[in-house]
């Protein structure tokens, strides 16, 4: 089973998004978007013009139905409204080229994704890591687990740890030095 990990360098998520940004404006702002909202991709494919004017996502979840408020950051806000300008409010974030107006699907996404992480070297990288990628960079920031499993969703800590791959680093960091 392939497992799919957040980006933890900083250097690679630049690397990945001045790629994105050469192929386009629309696969940029998916990942810059993804990785600063902790959105899953499932919550970001049917956002619309009007839901980036606001300064947070309004949305109801796609997976658990239950609704969510998530406050924009200041960078994705700045991003967002470069980006929407001279945009109609009923036209999709992420429009596929095929039909009039219509999201691109979670198969784009991923090759979109696939595509950019071959580009910098990485493994394990599908539509899931954006979100893992927030949660892990906000948990190096805040060390606030409560607070990430509340945004997230997670019933319990120890999943929200599991999820962003900290107790992976945890056991990695104890297994590098051991010797018997």
């Amino acid at each position: 089973m392939n497992f799919v990990h957040p980006i933890r360098d900083p250097d690679q998520i630049a690397e990945m998004k001045k790629y994105l940004r050469q192929q386009s404006e629309r696969n940029y702002m998916l990942f810059v978007t993804g990785i600063n909202s902790g959105l899953r991709i499932s919550d970001i494919l049917p956002l619309r013009v009007r839901d980036a004017k606001k300064s947070y996502f309004d949305l109801r979840e796609q997976k658990t139905q239950k609704q969510k408020r998530i406050l924009m950051t200041p960078g994705l806000k700045r991003e967002l409204k470069r980006y929407i300008e001279d945009r109609e409010d009923d036209e999709y974030l992420f429009k596929s080229r095929e039909g009039l107006n219509k999201p691109i699907g979670r198969s784009m996404a991923y090759k979109i994704l696939r595509e950019a992480a071959d580009y910098v070297g990485l493994d394990g990288i599908g539509t899931h890591t954006l979100r893992k990628t927030f949660g892990y960079h906000f948990y190096i920031k805040y060390k606030d687990v409560a607070l990430l499993q509340e945004i997230f969703n997670h019933s319990e800590e120890k999943i929200t740890l599991r999820y962003i791959g900290i107790n992976q680093d945890s056991m990695d960091r104890a297994l590098k030095d051991f010797k018997i």
